[in-house]
């Protein structure tokens, strides 16, 4: 990981160019450039009072503790995974519990959080002990996300670290699972309305969001959007005292999701023109296998279509829960036709090619060597 205070991504897209807040976002025909800071989220600096994690807490789990010095933070601040702080980690009543806030949505998260788990039992656990005869007692460890961005998401998912898993299994050696929460406005209501803090802070978010749409300025949309807060007593305190670091958060929290949107466009885009796809295998019938691309949308691969061998079953080639990419070749009424072959054939010409082309310039560096050779005297 890029240890930098300042990083620059670049990141495949199609032109265009637009400045967003105080971040020079610089968009060219073959990737679009942005620069930025490492950076501590709204969400977190909120939060990371234990007053208002303990009401967080509390509407989460519908508990009513009161004393916040019960609640230990354990944050780690040098967990970094894309730019971005491991938001917040505690523990409250031998629970280990890592919130994380997103503005994007992200099915990774089991494998971010596996990755923040194991560095932050590390710290809690003498190394030394592993070796001794003794059990060590660990906190329960508990997996939550706020999900606050565009994107539609229902109420509350669960994301599964073996979603992931090449071979799926019924009961995996290795689990791990993330609650996901939505908490635009509109949303969880119950949650939000047990936790004063999550719902002002839903409602700054629609706000901003609103004038983004209104002004086409982002920095303009945060300031107006902070400024009406503060009269209307939302968030209002939090707001007053820090009003610099929330305008530079939300700018570029702002910045960060309409970064994610134009690269999710360009991948379908890209994708869409070439007709290549990717999904998960979800049944296998005696005539093909049916792959599931996501949304609601399911392709077929017949056994023609799925090897360059002759196979006598789809199963000498493809089992549940593996993920494959296909060429689409047929859309009929939304029956999708799909072919794995035809990627492979490609692949094999393709390759072909290149041993050729290699073949060419390896030939052509033998002439001129031979012709050089041919000049010269040799005793």
């Amino acid at each position: 990981m890029n240890s930098r205070s300042f990083q620059e991504k670049r990141i495949r897209t199609p032109a265009r160019q637009f400045q967003t807040g105080g971040n020079t976002m610089t968009e060219t025909k073959n990737e679009i450039r942005v620069a930025r800071n490492h950076k501590d989220r709204l969400f977190r600096m909120i939060f990371r009072e234990k007053k208002e994690l303990l009401s967080l807490y509390n509407a989460v789990n519908g508990t009513f503790y009161t004393n916040a010095e019960d609640l230990e933070i354990v944050t780690l601040e040098n967990a970094i995974y894309m730019n971005m702080k491991n938001d917040l980690a505690f523990i409250m009543d031998s629970y280990l519990n890592l919130y994380e806030h997103q503005s994007t949505y992200s099915p990774n998260m089991p494998l971010r959080d596996l990755f923040y788990i194991a560095k932050e039992l590390q710290g809690q656990v003498n190394h030394r002990d592993l070796y001794r005869n003794t059990l060590i007692k660990i906190p329960t460890p508990r997996f939550l996300v706020f999900y606050n961005g565009s994107e539609e998401q229902a109420e509350k998912k669960y994301l599964r670290l073996s979603d992931a898993f090449q071979k799926s299994m019924d009961d995996p050696d290795l689990e791990l699972v993330v609650t996901m929460l939505n908490i635009n406005l509109g949303k969880n209501r119950k949650l939000l309305n047990q936790c004063k803090t999550l719902k002002e802070y839903a409602i700054y978010v629609e706000k901003v969001r609103t004038y983004a749409k209104s002004l086409k300025n982002v920095e303009e949309a945060v300031d107006r959007a902070v400024t009406e807060c503060i009269n209307e007593g939302i968030l209002r305190e939090f707001l007053l005292q820090n009003r610099k670091e929330a305008v530079e958060m939300s700018i570029f929290e702002y910045d960060e999701e309409a970064v994610f949107e134009i690269v999710r466009k360009d991948e379908y885009e890209k994708g869409h023109q070439e007709g290549i796809i990717e999904g998960k295998v979800e049944s296998i019938q005696p005539y093909g296998a049916f792959v599931d691309l996501g949304n609601d949308v399911t392709g077929l691969v017949h056994i023609s279509q799925i090897s360059m061998d002759h196979i006598k079953s789809p199963k000498e080639a493809l089992e549940v829960g593996q993920i494959v990419k296909a060429k689409v070749i047929k859309n009929d009424g939304g029956k999708i036709s799909l072919s794995i072959k035809d990627l492979l054939e490609e692949k094999r010409i393709q390759e072909e090619e290149e041993i050729k082309n290699n073949m060419q310039e390896v030939e052509s560096i033998g002439t001129s060597l031979g012709s050089l050779l041919s000049g010269l005297k040799l005793d």
